[in-house]
């Protein structure tokens, strides 16, 4: 136990001691911020119908942006998850480009301690992720709804159990990002990965599973929809069809197979790359 957590203080280290982690900060923050204020904005000028989409029914425009509030703080996780992600990539990718495992696994033989102390940092990490994206996300995003007149839905418990299982889901973003850079341990190769397939393949396929029932049922199990089932909006079901939505997992499943993802990338990476020589 004491040298699983002098791992661990260890690991904390590596992050702390590097400007990564606080520059993806910043980003994440300004970035969701942008996205918050600048879409809670317009989407409060359209529920409350100061702006039309097109048909003048401001009616529909109102139905189409019920219950905004958490749609808006979703942000921080539909948006923002890509971050986590890169965090617990590069933490572990870095570790193979610098040859900083070498000098670990000397003071600590056992790879399978040196890892779970990895994923224990980065969880942690990946949750301040979720606090600094959920500051950004709510803080702005609140104020925005305000400005235009729309109920920021600050004293709703349902708020605040979004806000703490949108924590949660970044925390796991980021131990998949872990289980991806020791799966590819190429550090160039798994940014690509991480950036193509959040960036455009998983919107394309949910997209294209979302037009019928069937397709519905298998699109929801996706990492990405599995995310936005565990926080419970998602800016994705404004344009999504009624299969999809119908098809939605509840919170607590979307817990499971976001765990399920980051457990499979890590298992696999420490026996695929994690337990190879060093060279």
């Amino acid at each position: 136990m004491n040298a699983f957590l002098a791992g661990v203080r260890s690991e904390f280290t590596k992050i702390g001691t590097t400007r990564m982690w606080w520059l993806l900060a910043i980003v994440l923050f300004l970035y969701i911020g942008l996205i918050s204020g600048g879409l809670g904005t317009l989407f409060g000028l359209i529920s409350t119908g100061k702006i039309t989409r097109g048909t003048g029914n401001a009616g529909a425009a109102a139905a189409a942006f019920h219950n905004l509030a958490p749609l808006v703080y979703s942000f921080a996780t539909s948006v923002g998850y890509v971050f986590p992600v890169l965090l617990g990539a590069l933490a572990t990718t870095g570790e193979y480009r610098h040859q900083t495992l070498t000098p670990t696994f000397l003071a600590n033989p056992r790879r399978g301690q040196v890892l779970g102390a990895k994923v224990t940092s980065t969880f942690v990490v990946g949750a301040v992720y979720g606090v600094v994206a959920l500051v950004a996300a709510v803080g702005v995003g609140a104020l925005a709804l305000a400005i235009v007149g729309v109920d920021t839905a600050l004293g709703d418990s349902a708020t605040w159990a979004q806000v703490g299982r949108s924590i949660l889901a970044m925390a796991l973003w980021a131990l998949i990002g872990v289980g991806l850079g020791t799966l590819v341990p190429n550090q160039v190769a798994t940014i690509v990965i991480v950036l193509a397939f959040t960036q455009f393949v998983e919107p394309l396929l949910r997209l294209a599973t979302s037009f019928s029932e069937v397709t519905a049922n298998i699109g929801k199990f996706l990492p990405g929809a599995a995310s936005d089932a565990l926080v419970g909006s998602s800016v994705f079901t404004i344009s999504s069809p009624a299969a999809a939505t119908a098809a939605a997992l509840e919170w607590w499943q979307g817990g499971l197979v976001l765990a399920a993802y980051a457990a499979l990338f890590v298992i696999a990476g420490y026996f695929v790359s994690w337990r190879r020589d060093i060279s």
